[in-house]
């Protein structure tokens, strides 16, 4: 007796492709039975590694730390929020559109610029009004119901955008059906709670590719070096994280203590 499962898979990203899986009940007839849901997974990710890489956004409005992760050499964006503004100082609407612009000449890639409203009309206006500052302003929007309408509103315009605020799967599937260029899962605040933000991360991937969403996962609330492998490990687009998070993925005791010796070697060497 055979079980049939046909699932759908990608390969690589964009291109779809059925797979039919079977298994035999008659174990001992040697035919193992498969899990076809872990085998689409494992052929998605390495796929997608093949023509993907995970983009390094900064989550600050601090235009210090803006330039020293871009002298690095891998940032490709900025994130920023109101909270992140007011620790900087940047109070007042002309100085907060101004520092957009600032980050903006820093960066070459998409700067994301959060409205503050929450109605509909509040949004479009706040949103238009962000997106006519610079070409790369992406539009940060809420996940509430209104923000839902206004994904769709700008993703209509060619406006790119970025939902903010999610913490299901249920609602970045409502981003990406709106049409937002980035959502963003808050990863650390799931974990915060005792949930697993990754496997949020890992859900969404699997959905956005059995559908063909161009919407990016952009992961976002990311505390550490290891959230950000795991992130790159889970197929997230983009990590948004702090310097310092950064920045710590270039330590590793035994890189200091090969460089002391390989310096002290060096030394015996003259």
């Amino acid at each position: 007796m055979f079980l049939f499962f046909k699932c759908k898979a990608l390969v690589p990203r964009f291109e779809t492709r059925s797979i039919l899986f079977f298994s035999s009940l008659n174990l001992a007839a040697g035919f193992p039975i498969r899990n076809p849901h872990s085998e689409i997974r494992n052929q998605t990710l390495s796929s997608q590694a093949k023509f993907n890489y995970m983009k390094f956004f900064i989550d600050t409005a601090n235009l210090a730390q803006i330039k020293e992760a871009e002298d690095l050499g891998v940032l490709d964006g900025v994130t920023t929020n109101p909270s992140l503004m007011a620790k900087e100082g940047i109070t007042g609407q002309n100085n907060i559109l101004k520092h957009y612009v600032d980050i903006c000449n820093i960066v070459s890639g998409d700067v994301s610029a959060e409205v503050i409203s929450t109605d509909f009309k509040g949004m479009v206006d706040e949103g238009e009004m962000l997106a006519s500052l610079h070409p790369q302003i992406v539009v940060k929007i809420p996940m509430i119901k209104d923000g839902v309408k206004a994904l769709k509103y700008f993703s209509d315009k060619g406006i790119k955008t970025n939902c903010t605020l999610v913490f299901s799967a249920g609602q970045a599937l409502l981003a990406a059906k709106a049409g937002a260029t980035y959502v963003s899962p808050f990863l650390g605040r799931l974990d915060d709670i005792n949930q697993d933000g990754i496997e949020l991360i890992e859900q969404i991937v699997f959905i956005y590719q059995n559908y063909d969403f161009e919407t990016q996962v952009l992961a976002a609330s990311i505390r550490s070096p290891l959230h950000i492998v795991r992130c790159a490990e889970a197929g997230a687009d983009v990590a948004t994280c702090p310097l310092n998070a950064i920045l710590d993925l270039l330590k590793h005791p035994l890189t200091d203590s090969g460089l002391a010796k390989f310096l002290a070697d060096a030394k015996g060497v003259k």
